[in-house]
């Protein structure tokens, strides 16, 4: 039976790509169905979207050949200060500080904006000749034989490979043809997303405010610049989105505070309807997901980006086992793995973030002692300083290869 290539990647956007690129690492052919437009070469101005990139993910851009396009366009994380207060009354004393020098790593990671990182992922998928990116194609469907797994085009073409592997979002088509069901609830939150200029420097400091309706993440990003992750109660989101920018920036001053100076608006303003959403199977015989296709959790941590690029890291490890053994990628018992290997972690996380937002998007005066109580001891024990510093960089757990600077 012929294929068009091993991997047929349903989805662009970050995921789709990296995913490619990885299993070009691992001997595998991919051809990547993007949906939307081609990027330019150029990158376009900032439009406010950035990324946390988490040392592990920082590693495995870097087995990609992506990285050094953007060390110099990406601001580290050198330090996260972690707070808690309430809108007109600024920030409490901090109760929880970590310092990045306290690992040997180095930085917890580094602030990319999305116009880059988008651009150097397509750019060195479209270069690798092993990865066919193809551009203003929409898939419709999926057939998957005990051989062999196709997509249909939306121009009546078909493409086919050995694996499908949706990289389409929370909504993702691969999994709803494939008959795979999601669980989870709705938060009744809307994160908010932006970026701002400030007249005093970050100093390479991230931010986590604990405010009653949800947390507010600040974080360092160049030429006194940081992004905005706020979180709103969903009705008062909309209010806030429906004002102008002036009003945009009133409303946020208050829960910000002046400790970094003026503030003002750049680039665009987003709204994200905030839920958590599991898929109750990662995998399908000849079917898999990655990312937000598998899993979407609360921003909280900011580790959403970072657990799609670590389902990635793992898929390609997989991959590239099975060759070495001559088995067939896309049977049940390969995929499996896969999904034994990233399940626990990321329900695991997603438990987390969904128990963090519970306990802190409130105003209990009990639960905000306990906590702050909590968190201070973490800040004072110094061994359990340093394991939410490593978990931080994405560096605990089982980590597969690419995300540890280690070849497949």
């Amino acid at each position: 039976m012929s294929f068009d290539a091993d991997i047929i990647v349903v989805g662009g956007g970050l995921t789709g790509p990296a995913l490619a690129l990885a299993c070009s690492l691992a001997g595998a052919t991919a051809i990547v169905l993007d949906a939307g437009p081609e990027p330019t070469d150029a990158a376009p101005p900032f439009d406010g979207r950035s990324y946390a990139v988490a040392l592990g993910s920082r590693n495995l851009l870097g087995a990609l050949g992506v990285w050094p396009q953007l060390a110099e366009v990406a601001e580290p994380i050198l330090d996260i200060v972690v707070s808690d207060g309430r809108a007109g009354q600024g920030v409490s004393p901090m109760f929880a500080h970590f310092d990045h020098r306290e690992i040997e790593e180095g930085p917890f990671g580094a602030l990319v904006e999305d116009r880059h990182l988008r651009l150097a992922l397509h750019r060195a998928a479209r270069d690798n000749p092993h990865v066919d990116l193809r551009h203003g194609v929409t898939v419709t469907g999926q057939t998957v034989g005990p051989a062999f797994a196709e997509v249909s085009r939306s121009d009546g073409g078909t493409v086919r490979g050995k694996v499908i592997v949706g990289c389409d979002g929370r909504r993702s088509g691969v999994a709803e043809w494939a008959g795979i069901r999601r669980h989870g609830w709705d938060y009744d939150q809307t994160s908010l997303v932006c970026a701002i200029a400030h007249s005093l420097p970050h100093e390479g400091t991230a931010h986590q405010i604990f405010l009653p309706p949800g947390p507010l993440a600040i974080l360092p990003l160049r030429d006194r610049q940081s992004a905005i992750v706020w979180t709103e109660s969903r009705a008062r989101a909309e209010a806030i989105m429906s004002r102008d920018d002036a009003g945009y920036i009133a409303e946020l001053r208050p829960r910000f505070g002046d400790f970094l100076g003026d503030i003002s608006l750049v680039g665009q303003r987003y709204a994200y309807p905030l839920g958590l959403t599991l898929a109750e199977r990662f995998v399908k015989p000849r079917i898999a997901q990655v990312g937000d296709a598998a899993h979407g959790i609360h921003p909280i941590a900011g580790q959403g980006l970072n657990l799609g690029f670590r389902d990635i890291a793992a898929f390609a490890e997989v991959i590239s086992e099975a060759h070495k053994r001559g088995e067939d990628i896309g049977t049940l018992p390969v995929l499996d793995r896969y999904q034994t290997w990233r399940r626990f972690d990321t329900s695991l996380l997603a438990v987390a973030t969904d128990g963090f937002n519970r306990l802190f998007s409130n105003d209990n005066p009990v639960l905000r002692h306990l906590r702050d109580v909590g968190l201070g001891a973490v800040n004072r024990v110094a061994p359990l300083r340093r394991t939410f510093m490593r978990e931080a960089a994405g560096l605990t757990g089982d980590v597969p290869k690419l995300m540890s600077g280690r070849p497949l």
